[in-house]
């Protein structure tokens, strides 16, 4: 599947909004089920409708407005909630949790030079999750959170901060990006802030006692377990990517 995802990220377009909108249809399945829905009923349907509307808003520039129809959108979703018996929380929980990041990568896609922002987000995650695999396999050493994730170590976490530092820096003396020295630093926050969603999505799954969010991917689960880490961090580097006046990032 990468070199499909990798493909659409280059030419951008109408290609990588069609990509989101196929992953928001299918993670907005994906969290129905998880939070104790049956995947495309009443509430997982009117979640991927929503996501979809944000997206449109954002693809024809408007994520002003993607962001103030999450609002009605929430209040739909919670009263939809309440007349299933399900409750509000979840729902409208997942209107934001996979909302917010798939117009995060919409615009930052969009913008100057986007297809670099949104590479360099991806391989920032990615080397996180490939560094805190080997180093939380080859150091070990104390658990992270035993109660939410009992794999996961501190070794683990450093590992994969300084490897998203490592290639941030690496793509940033690359391609001229900037400070070298700011693009590690910023790579291992991102780092941090992704697993960050490692963890919360993993706080939902012992809610409801599910081991993987689907089994689209053979062997790998579903959607939402690849992307957790990417669906926090997006959100974070759009909001860096809103100063550029501030030195942080060489775009708008």
């Amino acid at each position: 599947m990468l070199p499909v995802v990798l493909a659409l990220l280059y030419f951008g377009g109408v290609g990588f909004a069609l990509l989101l909108a196929l992953a928001a249809i299918l993670m907005a399945g994906e969290w129905d089920r998880l939070t104790g829905g049956n995947g495309f009923g009443l509430q997982g349907l009117a979640v991927a409708f929503g996501l979809l509307a944000v997206l449109a808003l954002g693809y024809y520039g408007r994520s002003d407005l993607a962001l103030l129809a999450l609002l009605p959108m929430a209040l739909l979703l919670a009263i939809f909630g309440r007349l299933g018996g399900r409750g509000m929380m979840w729902p409208v929980l997942g209107l934001f949790w996979l909302g917010l990041p798939c117009l995060a990568l919409l615009w930052l896609r969009m913008g100057d030079q986007g297809m670099l922002a949104v590479a360099w987000l991806f391989v920032a995650v990615w080397s996180c999750d490939t560094g805190a695999y080997f180093a939380g396999r080859g150091i070990g050493g104390p658990k992270l959170a035993p109660g939410i994730s009992p794999k996961k170590t501190w070794s683990g976490l450093l590992g994969g901060m300084f490897a998203a530092a490592l290639v941030s820096a690496a793509l940033a003396a690359f391609v001229e990006y900037g400070s070298v020295v700011l693009f590690a630093v910023l790579g291992a926050v991102l780092a941090l802030i992704s697993q960050c969603g490692d963890l919360a999505e993993s706080v939902v799954k012992r809610r409801f006692g599910v081991k993987d969010s689907g089994a689209l991917i053979p062997g790998h689960g579903g959607i939402l377990d690849r992307v957790d880490g990417i669906l926090f961090a997006a959100p974070a580097l759009a909001l860096l990517a809103l100063f550029p006046n501030h030195g942080l990032l060489p775009w708008h």
